[in-house]
Protein backbone atom coordinates (compact mmCIF):
# COMPACT_ATOMS: atom_id res chain seq x y z
CA UNK A 1 0.00 0.00 0.00
CA UNK A 2 3.04 2.41 0.46
CA UNK A 3 3.40 5.19 -1.83
CA UNK A 4 6.37 7.37 -3.42
CA UNK A 5 6.72 9.85 -0.85
CA UNK A 6 4.23 8.33 1.77
CA UNK A 7 6.33 9.48 4.80
CA UNK A 8 5.83 13.24 3.84
CA UNK A 9 5.30 15.22 6.89
CA UNK A 10 2.26 16.64 5.18
CA UNK A 11 -0.63 15.91 7.52
CA UNK A 12 -3.52 13.07 6.89
CA UNK A 13 -5.88 15.37 7.89
CA UNK A 14 -7.70 19.15 6.67
CA UNK A 15 -6.13 21.48 8.95
CA UNK A 16 -9.24 23.78 10.41
CA UNK A 17 -9.32 27.22 11.66
CA UNK A 18 -9.71 26.91 15.44
CA UNK A 19 -12.14 28.23 17.77
CA UNK A 20 -15.15 28.39 15.80
CA UNK A 21 -18.25 27.16 16.65
CA UNK A 22 -18.73 23.32 15.34
CA UNK A 23 -21.26 21.28 17.55
CA UNK A 24 -24.27 22.77 19.90
CA UNK A 25 -26.62 20.45 21.83
CA UNK A 26 -29.58 22.22 23.05
CA UNK A 27 -31.59 21.38 25.69
CA UNK A 28 -31.42 17.94 25.14
CA UNK A 29 -33.84 15.19 26.38
CA UNK A 30 -32.82 11.58 25.19
CA UNK A 31 -33.42 7.99 26.08
CA UNK A 32 -34.73 4.62 25.10
CA UNK A 33 -39.47 4.14 24.57
CA UNK A 34 -40.42 6.17 27.29
CA UNK A 35 -37.28 6.10 29.45
CA UNK A 36 -35.66 9.04 29.62
CA UNK A 37 -31.87 8.69 30.38
CA UNK A 38 -30.55 12.68 29.94
CA UNK A 39 -32.42 15.48 30.49
CA UNK A 40 -31.78 18.64 29.27
CA UNK A 41 -28.23 18.92 28.33
CA UNK A 42 -26.63 21.92 26.48
CA UNK A 43 -22.84 22.68 25.93
CA UNK A 44 -21.29 23.52 22.57
CA UNK A 45 -17.94 22.22 20.99
CA UNK A 46 -16.37 24.69 19.35
CA UNK A 47 -13.31 24.10 16.53
CA UNK A 48 -10.04 22.40 18.19
CA UNK A 49 -11.85 22.21 21.06
CA UNK A 50 -10.77 19.03 23.35
CA UNK A 51 -13.79 17.91 25.28
CA UNK A 52 -13.85 15.09 27.58
CA UNK A 53 -17.47 14.09 29.17
CA UNK A 54 -16.39 12.04 32.36
CA UNK A 55 -19.21 10.01 34.93
CA UNK A 56 -20.10 7.07 36.77
CA UNK A 57 -21.26 4.01 34.69
CA UNK A 58 -24.89 4.44 33.67
CA UNK A 59 -24.88 8.50 34.22
CA UNK A 60 -26.06 8.69 30.19
CA UNK A 61 -22.75 9.38 28.42
CA UNK A 62 -23.31 6.55 25.51
CA UNK A 63 -26.69 7.58 25.29
CA UNK A 64 -25.42 10.95 24.80
CA UNK A 65 -23.10 10.11 22.08
CA UNK A 66 -26.02 7.99 19.98
CA UNK A 67 -27.75 11.48 20.24
CA UNK A 68 -25.15 13.79 18.46
CA UNK A 69 -24.26 10.75 16.03
CA UNK A 70 -27.59 10.62 15.00
CA UNK A 71 -28.01 7.38 15.95
CA UNK A 72 -30.89 7.73 18.47
CA UNK A 73 -33.65 10.55 17.97
CA UNK A 74 -34.08 12.64 21.01
CA UNK A 75 -37.16 12.80 23.23
CA UNK A 76 -36.97 16.74 23.25
CA UNK A 77 -34.00 19.40 22.45
CA UNK A 78 -31.46 19.63 18.84
CA UNK A 79 -27.94 18.61 18.19
CA UNK A 80 -26.90 20.74 15.33
CA UNK A 81 -22.82 20.62 13.30
CA UNK A 82 -22.42 23.48 11.83
CA UNK A 83 -25.87 25.11 12.14
CA UNK A 84 -27.36 22.15 10.77
CA UNK A 85 -29.56 19.24 12.65
CA UNK A 86 -27.67 16.24 12.15
CA UNK A 87 -30.59 14.59 11.81
CA UNK A 88 -31.42 15.71 8.70
CA UNK A 89 -27.92 15.40 7.37
CA UNK A 90 -27.43 12.97 4.54
CA UNK A 91 -25.36 9.68 5.30
CA UNK A 92 -22.57 10.96 3.40
CA UNK A 93 -22.44 14.29 5.03
CA UNK A 94 -22.76 13.14 8.14
CA UNK A 95 -19.56 10.97 7.58
CA UNK A 96 -17.47 13.34 6.24
CA UNK A 97 -18.05 15.50 9.77
CA UNK A 98 -17.81 12.79 12.08
CA UNK A 99 -15.82 9.84 12.98
CA UNK A 100 -17.12 7.63 15.68
CA UNK A 101 -14.70 5.52 17.35
CA UNK A 102 -16.16 2.56 19.37
CA UNK A 103 -14.78 0.57 22.49
CA UNK A 104 -14.17 -1.90 20.16
CA UNK A 105 -15.35 -3.01 16.70
CA UNK A 106 -15.79 -6.98 14.52
CA UNK A 107 -16.15 -6.42 11.01
CA UNK A 108 -17.91 -9.21 9.20
CA UNK A 109 -14.94 -10.16 6.90
CA UNK A 110 -11.40 -11.01 7.74
CA UNK A 111 -10.06 -7.17 6.04
CA UNK A 112 -6.41 -6.66 6.14
CA UNK A 113 -5.34 -3.83 8.42
CA UNK A 114 -4.65 -1.36 5.01
CA UNK A 115 -8.54 -2.03 4.05
CA UNK A 116 -9.88 -1.30 7.49
CA UNK A 117 -8.15 1.92 7.28
CA UNK A 118 -8.95 2.85 3.99
CA UNK A 119 -12.50 2.73 4.75
CA UNK A 120 -12.38 6.10 6.15
CA UNK A 121 -12.02 7.22 2.77
CA UNK A 122 -15.78 6.03 1.86
CA UNK A 123 -17.92 9.37 1.96
CA UNK A 124 -15.18 10.79 -0.41
CA UNK A 125 -15.34 7.77 -3.04
CA UNK A 126 -18.44 7.25 -5.54
CA UNK A 127 -20.57 4.85 -5.71
CA UNK A 128 -19.07 3.15 -8.77
CA UNK A 129 -15.76 4.37 -8.13
CA UNK A 130 -12.37 3.43 -6.80
CA UNK A 131 -9.61 4.77 -4.08
CA UNK A 132 -6.95 6.77 -5.55
CA UNK A 133 -3.52 7.32 -4.94
CA UNK A 134 -4.69 10.45 -2.66
CA UNK A 135 -6.55 7.90 -0.24
CA UNK A 136 -4.03 5.35 -0.09
CA UNK A 137 -2.08 8.29 0.77
CA UNK A 138 -4.14 9.59 3.77
CA UNK A 139 -4.44 6.00 4.66
CA UNK A 140 -0.58 5.17 5.12
CA UNK A 141 -0.02 8.08 6.53
CA UNK A 142 -2.51 7.98 8.97
CA UNK A 143 -1.13 4.36 9.91
CA UNK A 144 2.55 5.68 10.21
CA UNK A 145 1.19 8.21 12.94
CA UNK A 146 0.54 5.56 15.09
CA UNK A 147 3.24 3.53 14.14
CA UNK A 148 1.02 0.89 12.69
CA UNK A 149 2.03 0.75 9.29
CA UNK A 150 3.70 -2.56 9.61
CA UNK A 151 0.56 -4.21 10.63
CA UNK A 152 -0.68 -3.28 6.81
CA UNK A 153 -1.04 -6.18 5.07
CA UNK A 154 -1.81 -8.30 8.46
CA UNK A 155 -5.91 -9.46 8.92
CA UNK A 156 -7.61 -7.51 11.15
CA UNK A 157 -9.37 -9.53 13.02
CA UNK A 158 -6.36 -12.09 14.13
CA UNK A 159 -5.01 -9.06 15.93
CA UNK A 160 -5.08 -8.09 19.95
CA UNK A 161 -7.92 -5.35 20.68
CA UNK A 162 -4.92 -3.16 21.33
CA UNK A 163 -3.66 -3.40 18.13
CA UNK A 164 -7.15 -3.22 16.70
CA UNK A 165 -8.19 -0.19 18.76
CA UNK A 166 -4.95 1.75 17.10
CA UNK A 167 -6.61 0.75 13.72
CA UNK A 168 -9.70 2.51 14.15
CA UNK A 169 -7.89 5.45 15.02
CA UNK A 170 -6.19 5.55 11.88
CA UNK A 171 -9.67 4.97 10.07
CA UNK A 172 -11.03 7.98 11.64
CA UNK A 173 -7.95 10.43 11.18
CA UNK A 174 -8.46 8.91 7.24
CA UNK A 175 -12.33 9.94 7.23
CA UNK A 176 -10.67 13.56 7.56
CA UNK A 177 -13.27 14.34 9.31
CA UNK A 178 -14.58 18.08 11.59
CA UNK A 179 -14.70 16.07 14.75
CA UNK A 180 -13.77 12.43 16.47
CA UNK A 181 -16.46 11.22 18.68
CA UNK A 182 -15.10 8.34 21.25
CA UNK A 183 -16.55 6.37 23.35
CA UNK A 184 -13.87 4.94 25.73
CA UNK A 185 -11.59 4.31 22.79
CA UNK A 186 -8.89 3.37 25.25
CA UNK A 187 -10.18 0.34 27.43
CA UNK A 188 -8.37 -2.09 25.88
CA UNK A 189 -5.17 -0.28 25.17
CA UNK A 190 -2.02 -1.27 27.60
CA UNK A 191 -0.53 2.20 29.05
CA UNK A 192 1.89 3.05 26.83
CA UNK A 193 -0.37 2.47 23.89
CA UNK A 194 -3.21 4.91 26.02
CA UNK A 195 0.02 7.35 25.77
CA UNK A 196 -0.06 7.02 21.89
CA UNK A 197 -3.68 7.54 21.40
CA UNK A 198 -4.34 9.97 23.98
CA UNK A 199 -0.99 12.41 22.07
CA UNK A 200 -1.79 11.93 18.70
CA UNK A 201 -5.48 13.01 19.40
CA UNK A 202 -4.02 15.90 21.09
CA UNK A 203 -1.85 16.85 18.49
CA UNK A 204 -4.85 16.47 15.84
CA UNK A 205 -6.96 18.68 18.06
CA UNK A 206 -4.14 21.60 17.99
CA UNK A 207 -5.14 21.38 14.22
CA UNK A 208 -7.97 22.35 14.26
CA UNK A 209 -9.95 19.18 14.54
CA UNK A 210 -12.84 18.69 18.01
CA UNK A 211 -12.19 16.12 19.95
CA UNK A 212 -15.35 14.72 21.77
CA UNK A 213 -14.39 11.85 24.04
CA UNK A 214 -16.01 9.76 27.16
CA UNK A 215 -13.96 8.52 29.35
CA UNK A 216 -14.28 6.97 32.67
CA UNK A 217 -10.44 7.95 33.81
CA UNK A 218 -10.23 11.27 35.22
CA UNK A 219 -6.34 10.94 34.06
CA UNK A 220 -7.20 11.29 30.47
CA UNK A 221 -9.21 14.35 30.96
CA UNK A 222 -6.52 15.87 32.93
CA UNK A 223 -3.87 14.61 30.27
CA UNK A 224 -6.09 16.09 27.05
CA UNK A 225 -8.90 17.76 27.60
CA UNK A 226 -9.26 21.88 27.09
CA UNK A 227 -12.92 21.52 28.63
CA UNK A 228 -14.63 18.65 30.87
CA UNK A 229 -18.21 18.07 31.04
CA UNK A 230 -19.29 16.46 34.11
CA UNK A 231 -22.18 14.38 33.80
CA UNK A 232 -24.00 12.76 37.03
CA UNK A 233 -27.86 10.95 37.01
CA UNK A 234 -28.33 12.00 33.21
CA UNK A 235 -27.11 16.02 34.08
CA UNK A 236 -24.06 18.00 33.60
CA UNK A 237 -22.86 18.65 37.24
CA UNK A 238 -20.01 20.61 36.20
CA UNK A 239 -18.94 22.10 32.96
CA UNK A 240 -15.14 23.93 32.19
CA UNK A 241 -11.67 23.21 33.02
CA UNK A 242 -10.15 20.35 34.02
CA UNK A 243 -8.24 21.72 37.11
CA UNK A 244 -11.22 23.60 37.74
CA UNK A 245 -14.12 21.26 38.07
CA UNK A 246 -12.12 17.88 38.50
CA UNK A 247 -11.49 18.53 42.41
CA UNK A 248 -10.75 16.00 45.40
CA UNK A 249 -14.09 16.46 46.23
CA UNK A 250 -16.21 16.48 42.63
CA UNK A 251 -14.82 13.23 42.11
CA UNK A 252 -14.91 11.70 44.90
CA UNK A 253 -18.69 12.42 44.48
CA UNK A 254 -18.94 10.76 40.95
CA UNK A 255 -16.94 7.39 41.93
CA UNK A 256 -18.29 7.18 45.42
CA UNK A 257 -14.67 6.65 46.89
CA UNK A 258 -12.27 8.68 48.46
CA UNK A 259 -9.00 9.42 46.46
CA UNK A 260 -6.55 12.19 46.20
CA UNK A 261 -5.52 14.65 43.17
CA UNK A 262 -1.81 14.44 42.89
CA UNK A 263 0.08 17.21 41.06
CA UNK A 264 3.60 15.07 39.32
CA UNK A 265 6.26 16.26 37.69
CA UNK A 266 7.24 14.07 34.54
CA UNK A 267 11.01 13.01 33.61
CA UNK A 268 10.49 15.58 30.93
CA UNK A 269 10.12 18.45 33.10
CA UNK A 270 6.50 18.44 32.25
CA UNK A 271 3.93 18.62 34.63
CA UNK A 272 0.58 16.79 34.76
CA UNK A 273 -1.88 15.60 37.31
CA UNK A 274 -3.08 12.00 38.43
CA UNK A 275 -5.88 10.80 40.22
CA UNK A 276 -5.34 8.33 43.05
CA UNK A 277 -7.88 5.72 45.20
CA UNK A 278 -6.98 5.88 48.99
Amino acid sequence: MEEAGSTADAPAWRVHKSGESLLRVRDLHCGYGKKEIVHGVSFDVARGDFVCVIGANGCGKTTLLKNILGLIKPLAGEVTMEGKSVLHLADRERAQMFAYIPQAHTPPFPFSVADVVLMGRTPYVGRMSRTTPEDRRIAWRAMCLLGIDHLAERTYTKLSGGQQQLILVARALTQQPDLIIMDEPTASLDFGNQQIVLSRMKDLAKTGVSVLMVTHDPYHAFYCADRVIVMKDGLIGAEGAPHDVMTREELEDIYRTQLNVIDVELSTGARTTVCVPL
